[in-house]
């Protein structure tokens, strides 16, 4: 039960929050982390809150428990400010987070399976602008940026030349079955020329727009939003392109790299790869 003086606290705390323009979410998430702490512990103390701590840690994911140690640390810190002399045993007190684990880069990368599902419904629904941003993405290694640029004109030629301010080109090439596959598309709609992805009123679609666009879709389908972004398609492009092709050179000048160091992380495997390989290994 909080006391009424715990309650006025709190209300103060949630004041000082708000003005220091946190969102509304976050402050509901730090003053329930407060409310948390007083259900279990009558007394806020040093000890009371290494134990708050490891009781959280037995009870909730890391990135939960380190949310709920960064509001009680900014409540610690509320209270030695709001009154220094009462609360002065806890005045350089702070609890510790605890450590996450990295993700491996690749576990944000669209799963191959994800990726030919997405091509599949997309298609199987009609929903062709949007089968072929994905197609294009994941089969070029094409940027956002770069793909608002490509224009029916290109898909006869089979690539996209693009400068950039210092005069250096980047090529993007396009494989022959997508090409045709899109010159197809583009003669039901009887379009001989202009940017091939355009919206409603005719103009091309924004990199803002293709983003909300594959997150909508990536909803629809029951795929996992993390992964489904527009870069998430250029890396899977790089992945694959390494399993069937192992020039980590060639991968480096078709996605623009200057340098080959960051061509490197698509030799990352993904954290449920790294399980398997060592269950494949490790037999001692």
């Amino acid at each position: 039960m909080i006391t009424p003086a715990q309650e006025k606290l709190l209300r103060e705390f949630e004041e000082q929050l708000k003005k220091k323009s946190l969102s509304p979410n976050t402050v509901a998430a730090y003053t329930g982390s407060v409310r948390l702490f007083y259900s279990e512990y009558k007394v806020m103390s040093i000890e009371n809150l290494i134990r708050f701590r490891d009781s959280l840690i037995n009870k909730y994911r890391p990135s939960t428990v380190n949310l709920r140690i960064h509001a009680m640390n900014r409540f610690v810190r509320f209270l030695t400010e709001y009154d220094k002399d009462m609360w002065l045993p806890l005045k350089d007190f702070r609890l510790h987070s605890v450590k996450l684990q990295k993700k491996s880069f690749s576990d944000t990368v669209i799963s191959n399976k994800d990726y030919e599902y997405m091509k599949r419904r997309l298609k199987k629904d009609k929903r062709m602008t949007w089968y072929f941003v994905v197609r294009f993405l994941g089969a070029t290694g094409a940027r956002v940026s770069e793909l608002a640029q490509i224009k029916v004109e290109h898909l006869a030629l089979g690539y996209l030349d693009l400068y950039s301010k210092g005069g250096k080109l980047r090529r993007i090439y396009f494989p022959d079955s997508l090409s045709a596959e899109a010159l197809a598309w583009c003669e039901t709609k009887n379009r001989k020329s202009g940017f091939l992805f355009i919206n409603r009123q005719g103009r091309p679609i924004s990199s803002r727009g293709i983003r909300w666009q594959l997150k909508h879709y990536a909803r629809l389908y029951g795929i996992d939003e993390n992964t489904v972004y527009p870069h998430s398609f250029r890396h899977r492009f790089a992945i694959n392109f390494l399993a069937q092709f192992n020039d980590i050179s060639l991968l480096a000048d078709l996605l623009g790299h200057e340098n080959i160091e960051t061509t490197r992380i698509y030799l990352t495997k993904t954290g449920k790869e790294q399980q398997e390989l060592l269950d494949e290994l490790v037999t001692w």
